[in-house]
């Protein structure tokens, strides 16, 4: 059995303001994972998507409450969105509906490598650093800020995890 040990990655701790989404969402949990699936919904119509603050997508995942990271169950439940950031909402494509991210504060951790590939990172942020963090999570939408370097197969992709938090 291969074991990789990545190096403990420090966040950069933002404050979010408040964002308007427009996009799709699907219920999955990681054991039934529809993600491709709503990927591919979205991306034909995001181009028909009006007032787009940037051309980043995003891909967030809205928790219930007490939801446990650690240890964590591959088969509870959560939303699962595609969207972008837009400044209002107009003529959504069909299908389409937003949603109201709320503003506060985050853990950034950049991230380099393919998508298939991320599981080890976030167990190191949930297993590893937020408990010697001085932060816990605090209950918002968790995101992948996916900008013009992101690919999703590709070995030197780049992205940013928005984990939220709070101080102890």
């Amino acid at each position: 059995m291969l074991v990789i040990k990545l190096k403990m990655v420090e966040p950069e701790i933002k404050m979010l303001i408040p964002k308007l989404l427009a996009g799709k969402h699907l219920n999955m949990s990681i054991q039934n994972n529809r993600t491709a699936e709503l990927w591919k919904s979205f991306m034909p119509q995001r181009n028909q998507i009006q007032h787009k603050v940037t051309s980043d997508l995003i891909s967030m995942q809205v928790y219930p409450d007490q939801f446990k990271f650690v240890p964590f169950n591959i088969a509870a439940n959560f939303e699962k969105w595609a969207a972008v950031e837009v400044s209002q909402v107009d003529n959504l494509p069909d299908g389409f509906e937003t949603f109201e991210l709320q503003g506060g504060t985050y853990a950034v951790f950049p991230y380099r490598g393919a998508v298939m590939n991320a599981d080890p990172f976030f167990r190191m942020i949930f297993e590893e650093w937020l408990p010697a963090s001085g932060y816990e999570l605090r209950q918002a939408p968790h995101f992948e800020l996916l900008g013009e370097k992101y690919s999703n197969t590709s070995s030197d992709s780049e992205e940013e995890i928005w984990i939220p938090v709070t101080k102890k």
